[in-house]
């Protein structure tokens, strides 16, 4: 399973990377966007930490995406010294057509599931972004300090068939 849900990071990466090429975004502002659609407006502050950027990096990021009707930027309702960052209009025309059919394809293979495949699918899918953020929040605390390796490792768990990836020690 982990060799399938390698493969599907790869596929996104590379969907990803088209959006970003056809609708001019560098990949940190197609994070940027894809974070406020994740959870809504949040301020740049958090924003900033979520996209490891300084204030500064954010601050031009914000002005870029504002600019293109990405973003837009409003009042804090109870912090009078912070702004928060909500998608614009022209945010949900970014991806264009490839990036809508690939969201109806999705659904569409998730209402081929039964009620309790999609429920132990979700429950797969959360523990494994729970991972993803666990070994994010990991690499960041060792500060470059980890060895990184890129290529063919065997599994810890015994199987004598490689795992594929990146993987931080």
């Amino acid at each position: 399973m982990s060799e399938q849900l390698h493969r599907f990071g790869l596929a996104r990466d590379r969907l990803s990377a088209a959006v970003c090429e056809t609708a001019g975004l560098t990949p940190r502002e197609l994070q940027a966007l894809e974070e406020l659609e994740e959870d809504g407006p949040m301020t740049q502050r958090e924003l900033a930490g979520r996209l490891r950027l300084s204030s500064g990096g954010m601050t031009l990021l914000a002005d870029r995406l504002e600019h293109a009707g990405l973003v837009t930027r409003r009042p804090h309702p109870t912090d009078r010294r912070a702004v928060l960052l909500q998608l614009g209009e022209a945010a949900t025309s970014a991806g264009g057509a490839p990036l809508e059919r690939y969201h109806a394809a999705v659904a569409a293979a998730a209402r081929r599931l039964s009620p309790g495949e999609r429920q132990a699918v979700a429950a797969f899918l959360a523990a494994a972004a729970a991972a993803a953020a666990r070994a994010a929040e990991e690499a960041i605390s060792q500060g470059g300090a980890g060895q990184v390796t890129i290529g063919l490792h065997r599994a810890k768990t015994g199987r004598s068939r490689p795992q594929r990836g990146l993987h931080v020690r």
